[in-house]
Parts: C-alpha cells; sequence; structure tokens
C-alpha cells in the first residue's frame, strides 16, 4: 500500500514514517509533501497514492484547499494539533481524525479501519457485478455521442478506451477521434464487458483489442502502448492492477 505524507513539519513526518514501518513493512511512504501548493500538483499526475495522512494547517494554508482543487477520492486519514476541524475534515474523504502526537496505536487502528473499509467496497462492487449479470442486463453495445448539433452512435468495437481529462469523460475510438461522453467511468466500468474492457488505473479503461504493446515499467509497473497516436506515457497501469491485470490478459 502506498501512503502520501502531507505534513509541513519534518519531525513529525519522518516520525509517521517509522510509525508505518513498525505497523506493517508492507506500507510504503510514496512522498512526502509540505504544502498545500505541493500536494495539488503531486495529486495531478500518476502515481496516485492509496491513502494520505494529513496535517490540516499547512505552511501556506488548510489542507481543505487540496480537496477543492482536485478531483480525488483517495481516503485520508488526518493527523493534527487541532480538533477544531473535525466536522469539515469528515466531509472529504476521511477515514479517521488522530490528534497528535499520534500514537502507534491509534494509528494502527485507522490503518486498519482503512483495509475493512477498502475490502467491504471490492467485496461490494464484486456484488453490485454479479447482480448485473444474474439479472441479465447485459452489457452496452453502443453510445449515442452529441456533436455540436448533430449525433453520432459509436459501437463499443470502435472504442479503443474512455478516459478522464480534466473533469470530463472521454470515448476515444479506433480511428483517434475523441467525443465527450455524459458518464463517468464508474458507470462505463459496470456497464462494458470486462472480458474486452480493463480499468487500469482511476482514469482509463482500455479495451484488450486496442493494446499493441506492454512494456515493464517502474515500481513494478506496466506501461501500454496503443495502437494508433495515442500517447504511450498516458497509459500506465497502477501499481494495484498489475496482478489482476496480468490475468486479465492471459486468460
Amino acid at each position: 500500500m502506498n501512503i502520501l505524507i502531507v505534513e509541513n513539519e519534518k519531525p513529525a513526518a519522518e516520525r509517521l514514517a517509522g510509525l508505518l514501518r513498525k505497523i506493517d513493512s508492507t506500507l510504503t511512504v510514496s512522498g512526502i509533501t509540505e504544502t498545500v501548493e505541493e500536494t495539488i500538483n503531486r495529486l495531478r499526475n500518476e502515481p496516485l497514492p492509496d491513502l494520505i495522512l494529513m496535517d490540516i494547517q499547512l505552511d501556506d494554508g488548510l489542507c481543505f484547499e487540496i480537496f477543492e482543487n482536485t478531483v480525488t477520492d483517495i481516503p485520508v486519514i488526518f493527523t493534527t494539533a487541532y480538533d477544531d476541524y473535525m466536522l469539515r475534515a469528515f466531509k472529504v474523504n476521511s477515514v479517521d481524525y488522530l490528534l497528535k502526537p499520534v500514537e502507534e496505536a491509534s494509528l494502527r487502528q485507522a490503518i486498519q479501519k482503512f483495509r475493512s473499509l477498502h475490502e467491504k467496497a471490492v467485496i461490494r462492487n464484486e456484488v453490485l457485478q454479479q447482480l448485473v449479470k444474474e439479472l441479465n442486463m447485459g452489457y452496452r453495445n453502443r453510445f449515442l455521442i452529441k456533436i455540436g448539433a448533430r449525433y453520432r452512435s459509436v459501437s463499443v468495437e470502435e472504442i479503443s478506451c474512455f478516459h478522464i481529462s480534466g473533469r470530463a469523460v472521454f470515448i476515444l475510438t479506433s480511428a483517434g477521434k475523441e467525443y465527450a461522453i455524459d458518464h463517468s467511468l464508474d458507470y462505463l466500468h459496470q456497464h462494458v464487458d470486462p472480458n474486452v474492457f480493463f480499468r487500469i488505473n482511476r482514469e482509463c479503461l482500455i479495451n484488450i483489442h486496442a493494446i499493441r504493446d506492454i512494456i515493464s515499467y517502474s515500481s513494478s509497473r506496466l506501461k501500454i502502448v496503443m495502437n494508433g497516436d495515442r500517447h504511450a506515457e498516458d497509459l500506465i497501469v497502477s501499481r494495484d492492477k498489475v496482478t489482476e491485470f496480468k490475468r486479465w490478459i492471459d486468460k
């Protein structure tokens, strides 16, 4: 599990990193940021962490500005010396709210709470997918796209991937055309054939037939090169998806 520490006091950041190593050797600190601006810039680029340990008062403002300027659903454990912001914190992906100095037992309990919530979410998603199959709802075969004053029906066979850019979701076709679509990536993930489409990260759902090459990438990740002109650097299989992706490819 990759964890980002957002903390403007170096001794506090180092202490949190040490506690994480004591709690579980599989917990990896993927980075430490000290300001609102630095954290926003990091979260706008892959790879995203699985969990954030976040102080509230940073050198250039309150951490809540981060959530106002980035679109992220990454769970957060707040670590702060102030209890004034508890209500506000629980409105933005909060798993727990720990007061400094953070004790090992409290942090261990918060990590376990995160894992429990994550496992329940995975199970809930699997159950939902199974219900869709059992209800014989089937998968989407085409999507209606509005282009100016015109409409066009795009079949799933034409779609290389669905991806997020900025705050919108787009279809990329095998012909290299991009069209905005009024569905979330979560919706699309549930309603296209999982034998054909795979969600390689939080921002991209790719068609197996659009994959030209798969390349080993840094930190045990994979880079996908697509057919056509799509930039390869945009298509990285996130670390937590690599094992599942390999099974999917190997069916």
